[in-house]
């Protein structure tokens, strides 16, 4: 189980009432009063617990678990050992979060501004905020109800934050409108001015950077990322989208709805990425580009060009992912020795 000094547990649950939450439907043999306790993986579940595969490659361990229950696809339910209550689902990891949320809520803001907060003349703070100590909100800021601004971050003049946001310890925010239930996480940076400049001999020229950074509704900021102000349109990052460690956004960049981007990537100024697009670690984006609705860009990429709505690429430069592994194979094959 979680350690419960961090996570406080909300148990048990009938496995019916866990099948309804995840919505999903419960196997034939299975006991719709069962109560479950906790959430495991499949190697340390036990008769209590409830378990769940999404990724076939652990179908071993399904097949020794001792999970008393578990949440898979319906395509899987004969391989789960006998007497195991199972939970059908067409999406097994969605379903595994919904219930594990049960299991774990997210803990009540408990309302508190702390003594060593510093807090500008004309700062609006909604109903029910928590705000750490050292933190500081500069004058003509407005914070939404029941937000947390974590120990010593920075939220700069007139910046807007919307209902139950999370604001973590040494973020900065400045020049932006952050929407509700975003979650910006511990040393974040957003609204610093952006990348720009006129390259010149005897001195380059920053060119002002006058535009905000615009963050809708119910997206993550991971640890440390940057996103930078536009330089005059803004930088805007869609409802939905997750963004993770480490990952640089430059300046006038569009991020469109639910797009998913993994730690340690570069996006130049002025690219623009469609809905749900999904981009693996350490992808590298040149400036200017656009990125088509639904694409996928490997790991490590470097993409230079366009790429296409629903476009799987790969490499550097990049390449449709079909072709890049086609030419690994062929050069593998002309070198006399595989990896």
């Amino acid at each position: 189980m979680a350690d419960p000094r961090f996570f406080k547990l909300s148990s048990p649950f009938r496995l019916a009432d866990l099948a309804e939450i995840a919505g999903a439907a419960l196997s034939a043999n299975s006991d719709p009063d069962m109560l479950v306790e906790d959430v495991e993986s499949l190697g340390t579940a036990g008769p209590r617990d409830v378990s769940f595969l999404d990724n076939r490659k652990y179908l071993g361990e399904l097949e020794t678990s001792k999970a008393g229950a578990c949440i898979l696809s319906p395509d899987d339910e004969d391989r789960a050992p006998a007497g195991m209550s199972l939970i059908l689902s067409a999406a097994p990891y969605k379903s595994y979060a919904l219930v594990a949320h049960a299991f774990y809520p997210d803990a009540a803001v408990e309302p508190l501004i702390a003594p060593s907060a510093i807090i500008g003349k004309a700062a609006v703070i909604g109903e029910g905020c928590r705000v750490g100590p050292g933190a500081v909100i500069e004058s003509g800021v407005e914070i939404g109800a029941r937000c947390v601004i974590g120990a010593n971050a920075v939220i700069g003049e007139a910046v807007r934050i919307g209902d139950d946001t999370v604001i973590g310890a040494n973020a900065t925010l400045s020049h932006c409108l952050i929407g509700a239930r975003v979650h910006v996480y511990p040393g974040a940076c957003i609204g610093q001015r952006g990348f720009g400049f006129a390259i010149d001999p005897a001195g380059h020229v920053k060119v002002p950077q006058l535009g905000r950074v615009i963050i809708e509704d119910d997206v993550e900021i991971g640890a440390n990322t940057t996103v930078d102000r536009g330089t005059g349109p803004d930088t805007v990052i869609g409802a939905g989208a997750m963004i993770d460690n480490l990952v640089q956004v430059g300046h006038n960049v569009r991020i469109g709805a639910r797009c998913v981007l993994a730690a340690q990537i570069g996006i130049s100024g002025s690219c623009e990425l469609g809905e749900l697009v999904v981009i693996g670690g350490q992808g590298g984006l040149a400036g200017h580009l656009k990125i088509g609705a639904g694409a996928q860009i490997a790991a490590q990429s470097g993409i230079l060009r366009d790429v296409a709505p629903g476009a799987r690429v790969m490499g550097t430069p990049a390449k449709p992912i079909r072709r890049f592994f086609r030419e690994v194979a062929i050069l593998e094959k002309l070198s006399g020795k595989k990896q």
